[in-house]
């Protein structure tokens, strides 16, 4: 039966609107579609394009040089060396570590910490896994490329010091940047977080780290689809670091440690003039090049255990009872208070009694009557006990700042110690106790609180050298250009008081009765002026001192008296200042001035002296010394002593 015109047509209207609503929506999802082409296409065309030639272009940081070391007279230092190493990237590196290891003989250690590195930091940073490999095995894992994805043969540059622990204290080392140093710098740059880059960890290298670091560059190279370079597109190179100089002499350096090798102890030389360090020397040292490979426990282990302590820089970090190099503070405080006269007596029996205590001369029966210039040349204490009642600690403390002691100079090295010139106020608040006149006495001799280290006992000795306020300076040039010299300004202390006090120095190394007469220089015009040191580190009980103090000799080490000297030459035109501290050394006429002369007459000759310098008694012991120093500084890289 047929349907109804009038259905007929209804029909039709339907359909053709399901096929406008239909069309509608196809043309919407066209045009959508044809929109967000565009888009794609065009508007973000230069963001696409980039993220292709990610993928096919990687960009690298190369390693800038770090800036060399050298000495006053251009002399190396810290150099660097070519390094090959092999290095794999994660996210291009198949299993590649079976077939890399018929390569190479992989260390378990180093194996161990690159798969832990390949674990933990992102997928395209790459690890070494072999490091400082000889020639062989760099060409083999290049003839084995391709067998090798994501595994590169490189050469960087790794950080040498030829002359071992001459410079270990004062110059430092670099080692491979940890976790630890990361977490210590704010906002790290990319650089640090390439594979082994080395950084300073103490020393001139880790104070003067951005100086020598220099700038990072960047090469764009096309990789395959296995993440295999390809080519270099381009190069940038980077900044190296810049090169410094420092003030120390390379051969003046070196003698000293020789010369203090089978010590524990530590010499410190400057130039009157300018306050230019020349040497640093502290005793026993270590071979730095051990730390940039990376230190094995056992070596580290024995550097701990050794009872003469060779990782604290003894010079500049070590503070120690200055004992009677002290004297001439002391007595500087007197002389410009009015409130002693150079030619006034004062008698010691051997004792003085202070606040119903007892403080004793180190000569049991004393020393008679003794004025300002016997009394430093003798050493005697009791004079010095009877100045400290009349000037005071303020004056005492006050003198000794104005002479270095107590100030905590600025110079890139670790831990420059600031010592201690001790005052009421210090005691108080950090002993919680008052000052009492006893502290006085000990402080006026170089005891009890006071503390000081080689450094400021050198700085002192060029002050009343010269008169000036000469600064110790360490760095000479940075890339050519001179730093300020510390030559240093007046003192402002009266000239008769500093020529009466340098006048007794000369009587103690050039008096027959002398403390150092035995360590004198023969040459007329180059004699030395200079003061001994003793300074106790053990309580004397009554019961002892009156059955006879023991002898150092009878002592276990770690209780005997530290040795300490002081000197400047030549004594009327001064060049150079010098302090030698020998711990546990005994007597500072027996252990420590020979050291300071034969150092002096070093840089006085600018080589070895002739024997003719030296006195009479002491040439057939020096010709040896000689000899024997001549070997040790001529000992090839890598044979010399941990003590040298």
């Amino acid at each position: 039966m047929r349907r109804p015109t009038r259905d007929r047509a209804e029909g039709q209207r339907r359909v053709t609107r399901r096929a406008l609503v239909v069309g509608g929506l196809q043309l919407a999802v066209l045009g959508t579609l044809l929109f967000r082409m565009r888009h794609l296409q065009v508007d973000q065309a230069d963001e696409f394009r980039l993220l292709a030639d990610e993928n096919r272009i990687n960009i690298q940081l190369i390693a800038p040089a770090r800036g060399r070391i050298f000495d006053r007279e251009g002399r190396v230092i810290a150099e660097n060396v070519p390094s090959y190493r092999i290095t794999i990237t994660r996210e291009q590196a198949g299993d590649t570590e079976a077939v890399l290891a018929r390569l190479v003989e992989l260390q378990a250690g180093e194996l161990e910490k690159a798969r832990r590195d390949l674990s933990e930091l992102r997928g395209d940073t790459p690890v070494t896994v072999a490091d400082r490999v000889d020639w062989e095995a760099i060409s083999r894992v290049a003839v084995n490329a391709p067998a090798l994805p994501g595994v590169m043969p490189e050469v960087g540059l790794s950080r040498r010091y030829p002359l071992g622990a001459s410079y270990a204290h004062t110059i430092g080392y670099v080692g491979a940047v940890s976790e630890r140093d990361l977490e210590r710098i704010d906002a790290p740059e990319a650089l640090l977080r390439l594979p082994r880059f080395q950084i300073g960890k103490i020393g001139l290298e880790a104070r003067l780290e951005e100086t020598l670091r220099g700038e990072a560059g960047t090469r764009r190279v096309e990789v395959n689809a296995a993440g295999r370079v390809m080519r270099e597109l381009e190069r940038q190179e980077g900044s190296p670091g810049a090169d410094i100089q420092i003030t120390c002499d390379n051969a003046l350096q070196g003698y000293a440690h020789a010369r203090l090798k089978g010590e524990g102890a530590a010499a410190v030389m400057l130039d009157c003039a300018s306050g230019d360090i020349l040497v640093s020397a502290s005793s026993p040292g270590y071979d730095p090049n051990l730390f940039v490979r990376g230190i094995s426990s056992a070596d580290y282990r024995a550097l701990l255990e050794d009872p003469l302590r060779p990782l604290p820089n003894k010079a500049v970090q070590g503070i120690y009872p200055p004992g009677s190099t002290f004297k001439m503070v002391t007595a500087l405080a007197a002389l410009e208070a009015g409130l002693v006269d150079y030619n006034e007596t004062v008698y010691c029996p051997g004792f003085k009694e202070v606040s119903g205590r007892r403080f004793h001369c180190w000569k049991r029966g004393g020393h008679g009557n003794v004025d300002l210039h016997r009394s430093l040349r003798d050493s005697c204490d009791v004079y010095y006990y009877e100045l400290a009642l009349r000037v005071g600690i303020e004056g005492i403390s006050e003198m000794a700042q104005r002479l270095g002691i107590g100030v905590q100079f600025d110079l890139p090295m670790t831990s420059v110690a600031g010592g201690l010139a001790p005052s009421r106020q210090w005691k108080l608040a950090n002993r919680g106790e008052p000052w009492m006149v006893g502290d006085s006495a000990n402080t006026s001799i170089g005891q009890g609180f006071v503390l000081a280290s080689p450094l400021q006992l050198a700085v002192m000795t060029a002050r009343l050298a010269t008169s000036r306020a000469v600064v110790p300076r360490l760095v000479k040039s940075i890339d050519g250009v001179d730093q300020p010299t510390g030559h240093g300004d007046s003192l402002g202390l009266n000239e008769n008081h500093m020529r009466e006090i340098r006048r007794a120095m000369f009587a103690v190394s050039n008096s027959s009765r002398g403390t150092a007469f035995r360590s004198r220089i023969a040459e007329d015009t180059l004699r030395l002026a200079g003061k001994t040191g003793t300074s106790q580190v053990r309580n004397i009980s009554a019961t002892e001192r009156e059955g006879g103090v023991r002898a150092n000799s009878d002592l276990p080490r770690e209780q005997r008296d530290h040795a300490l000297f002081v000197a400047y030459a030549p004594h009327d035109a001064p060049r150079y200042a010098l302090s030698v501290v020998v711990e546990h050394g005994g007597g500072g006429s027996t252990a420590a001035a020979p050291i300071a002369r034969d150092i002096m007459l070093q840089a006085l000759y600018g080589g070895d002296p002739p024997l003719e310098a030296y006195p009479a008694a002491d040439r057939p012991r020096i010709r040896t010394l000689q000899e024997e120093l001549r070997r040790e500084r001529a000992r090839p890289d890598g044979e010399a002593s941990d003590r040298a």
